[in-house]
């Protein structure tokens, strides 16, 4: 019975273990090619989730290819991406129809 019980406890702390603790979320907005806010600082070594929304009345592009991050959103979508954890740096995105605009900085810490 003991046993029983040991396995029980092992199967109720498994979803804490697998899953961890929920998602940071951060929200930015981009209006044809302009990023708001232009860069987010995220703690470095944790996962976390992006929600991206294009106000902007041409389609828009969330990108970074060394992350391997890509995101196109048609105008007025919502979406979103979730970043593996970050080593300490400064990881730059750009929207790759509007290559000549500043893009946007992930600070990670």
């Amino acid at each position: 019975m003991k046993k029983f019980y040991a396995v029980l406890a092992l199967f109720s702390i498994w979803p804490v273990y697998v899953f961890g603790a929920p998602l940071q979320n951060y929200d930015i907005t981009i209006t044809d090619g302009v990023f708001k806010p232009s860069s987010i600082e995220v703690p470095a070594n944790q996962r976390f989730k992006i929600n991206i929304k294009n106000t902007g009345k041409v389609p828009a592009e969330f990108e970074n290819l060394s992350l391997r991050v890509e995101k196109v959103l048609g105008p007025d979508v919502t979406s979103f991406v979730v970043i593996h954890p970050l080593k300490t740096g400064k990881y730059h995105f750009i929207d790759d129809f509007h290559v000549n605009m500043p893009g946007f900085d992930i600070i990670s810490k």
